[in-house]
């Protein structure tokens, strides 16, 4: 009995490109997203797009992780919506603890970091972005009991005054295939854009989208051509290999800095097709400059700045450039919620913000580790910028260039940890550069909270007055 054309062709494509044939049939669901996302500018308002976004999100799960994929989504958002009918005063908390219970449940049976090293894929990736959205719904939706007065300015844009109602709630949670890999998205913005109000009014100026779209599908070609490359002359299986250990400690500090930039790429990648996604069914749009003329902004749909993350200038200006839905979702739902009235976040918050994204990832020792160490290298980047801030001009450009080679250093370290996943390759590849990179950011923790920057003295005619 011959076997269908897909079942030979599927295989050979897969292998020309080295993926697994369970990521090929991903990546092309992941490419169905732009033309499905185009064609819902031509679906009428307001109930059929709702509808249209719920069953071609749920079509395309279905496509690239088969019908369990469906049932995982129920259930995250089942603890949603059924927490904001039940609970309404409670319903941020117990969407917060409920859903990120499943999700890690989901990791652990799974061993979904295990898959993705070996080529595999599984729902888990897409579950990790719907939980985010199911949260930030429910802790919303719990703002709305709120009084205006005191609250952030984003609780007072976001914050959710009605139930969204079961449809529109679904559509949220599936519209253009962004439970793939985003952008993380508000349900108030989402509603908007439905209903065309706000800047989706009819009655106000749309921008086109093709060239934006364009941008954002060559970046992405480019950087998967970079990332299949680059892979295999990098890979991950050296850092336990009797060759890396007989390395010198600046060749392998090297090869560390080589991995993570390999790496980098492929989340470049994926990004960009979602960016190009969400950008083209008009969701992506934030409004137009102030330049002359104004050009449209499409930053609800950006995910990274290529350029912000490689040359950037200190570790504190990572979230801004990486992940950036994700990382704001964080500072909104995380963060600021941890600060108390009248006092100022400090190393406490960040930390509790890394572990919570540690395990959103997954309970793997190599995410825990990077994660603890991003709150590290963040707060050494603080203290360093501290310095910078006081120091003369000619200090000031060594402190700046020093914050730039200590982001680079200490992130492509410890991002060695986020891609090994296991104890000891991580231990195995930090003790090959003898922890340089854990050693720099707790030594300038000590200093900087020691040695505090000089304040500017005042003149003589200050002191008089």
């Amino acid at each position: 009995m011959s076997s269908s054309p897909s079942a030979t062709t599927f295989p050979t494509i897969a292998a020309a490109i080295g993926v697994s044939v369970p990521v090929l049939r991903f990546l092309i669901c992941f490419a169905l997203t732009i033309p499905i996302s185009f064609i819902w500018r031509l679906v009428p308002r307001t109930l059929p797009k709702h509808l249209y976004a719920a069953l071609t999100g749920a079509f395309l799960s279905y496509l690239s992780f088969g019908f369990s994929s469906n049932l995982h989504f129920v259930v995250s958002m089942g603890i949603g919506y059924g927490s904001m009918v039940v609970c309404r005063q409670w319903c941020g908390i117990v969407t917060f603890f409920g859903a990120f219970a499943y999700l890690i449940g989901c990791h652990v049976y799974y061993m979904s970091g295990d898959a993705w090293k070996e080529g595999g894929i599984d729902a888990t990736g897409a579950l990790m972005v719907l939980t985010l959205k199911v949260i930030s719904c429910s802790i919303n939706y719990n703002d709305g009991l709120l009084k205006e007065e005191g609250l952030r300015d984003s609780q007072k844009k976001n914050r959710l005054l009605n139930l969204p109602s079961v449809i529109e709630y679904i559509g949220y949670c599936l519209c253009c295939g962004s439970q793939f890999a985003g952008p993380v998205y508000e349900m108030k913005d989402y509603l908007d854009w439905t209903e065309g109000n706000g800047i989706w009014s009819p009655s106000k100026k749309q921008p086109s989208p093709f060239g934006a779209v364009a941008c954002a599908v060559i970046q992405a070609a480019i950087c998967m051509a970079l990332y299949l490359n680059l892979v295999l002359l990098f890979p991950l299986s050296l850092f336990t290999s009797p060759v890396y250990a007989h390395w010198g400690f600046w060749k392998r500090l090297g090869y560390q800095y080589m991995c993570g930039f390999t790496a980098r790429w492929k989340y470049y990648f994926i990004w960009s097709i979602s960016e190009a996604s969400i950008i083209i069914s008009g969701f992506g749009f934030s409004g137009w400059t102030e330049s002359s003329p104004p050009k449209a902004r499409w930053d609800r749909a950006k995910n990274v700045n290529i350029i912000g993350v490689e040359l950037c200038k200190s570790s504190v200006e990572l979230p801004v450039h990486w992940n950036i839905q994700v990382s704001t979702w964080l500072r909104h739902y995380v963060y600021d919620r941890l600060v108390p009235k009248g006092k100022k976040a400090g190393f406490f918050q960040l930390l509790c913000t890394q572990t919570v994204s540690a395990i959103w990832h997954g309970l793997y020792p190599g995410y825990i580790i990077f994660f603890v160490q991003s709150a590290l290298m963040i707060a050494g980047s603080r203290a360093l910028f501290r310095w910078q801030q006081k120091a003369s001009d000619l200090l000031k450009t060594l402190l700046a260039f020093t914050n730039f080679a200590y982001t680079v250093l200490v992130l492509n370290y410890s991002a060695v940890g986020f891609m090994v996943l296991s104890l000891h390759e991580t231990l195995t590849a930090y003790g090959g550069v003898y922890y340089i990179g854990t050693i720099i950011p707790i030594s300038l923790i000590v200093l900087g909270s020691t040695i505090k920057p000089a304040k500017p003295a005042r003149s003589k005619t200050r002191k008089d007055q």
